[in-house]
């Protein structure tokens, strides 16, 4: 009988679309390549639309073999008890509360977890930490942001012997487009910084795999993060 591949979920976006002849209609959306990584990977993808309270998340989550965050728009600052910054003035409370849900499900199932980019800002955000609201403001590097439709290029140094050093080495190229950071990260430890000392990943200590980078690597040529991933959802699938 072959091993079961395992399925990971994928958070997505709500926001409005338009394709053919319906303009701006409400859609649950994400990028291809998170899919495309996990499969690639050998996992199975499945999309997570925002759900509507904790028990549906707990739902979701117990049919499942891990979870990725993805990407996106920023967090609210009132989920980390701050006013606004001028430079944060889009965020969706619906996706907070869902993938807050979601993070608190897979917590409490013990499933492998990666956080990408504003996933990695969530974690902190639901463990009790704070975000750096706009990175130039706190002497973080514009290349951080990129630019439309473009990424960054960030050289990041990893702390050895941190399961990201395992993964991926002691230093990677990667691929950013963000102008907010961790700032305070209760139960975590930070794992690989650029040379301006923003956070660029960070995991929890201990045997289950719960890491998030500050980077998109479903946008890289490698998919190492994704092959981590899927291996620690099908060793907890045994």
């Amino acid at each position: 009988m072959s091993e079961r591949i395992p399925v990971i979920g994928i958070t997505t976006y709500r926001q409005s679309a338009t394709w053919g002849t319906w303009p701006g209609v409400d859609a649950d959306l994400l990028p291809a390549a998170y899919a495309r990584a996990v499969e690639e990977a050998g996992g199975a993808p499945v999309l997570l639309p925002p759900v509507a309270d904790a028990a549906m998340a707990a739902a979701v989550a117990d049919r499942l073999d891990g979870i990725i965050v993805a990407g996106g728009a920023d967090v609210s600052p009132s989920r980390y008890g701050q006013e606004p910054d001028p430079a944060v003035t889009v965020w969706y409370d619906d996706r907070d509360a869902s993938e807050l849900a979601y993070l608190a499900a897979a917590d409490a199932d013990e499933l492998p977890v990666l956080g990408i980019c504003r996933g990695m800002q969530l974690m902190a955000v639901a463990a009790g930490g704070t975000l750096i609201q706009h990175l130039p403001d706190a002497g973080g590097d514009e290349v951080h942001s990129g630019g439309d439709g473009v990424y960054g290029h960030v050289a990041v140094n990893v702390a050895h012997g941190t399961r990201i050093a395992q993964i991926l080495g002691e230093r990677a190229e990667v691929e950013c487009h963000h102008h907010q950071g961790v700032g305070e990260h209760p139960g975590y430890v930070v794992t690989a910084r650029g040379a301006d000392g923003i956070a660029h990943a960070m995991e929890r200590p201990g045997d289950r795999f719960v890491v998030g980078v500050q980077w998109h690597p479903e946008e890289g040529a490698d998919r190492e993060l994704f092959a981590a991933l899927v291996a620690a959802a099908r060793a907890r699938a045994r």
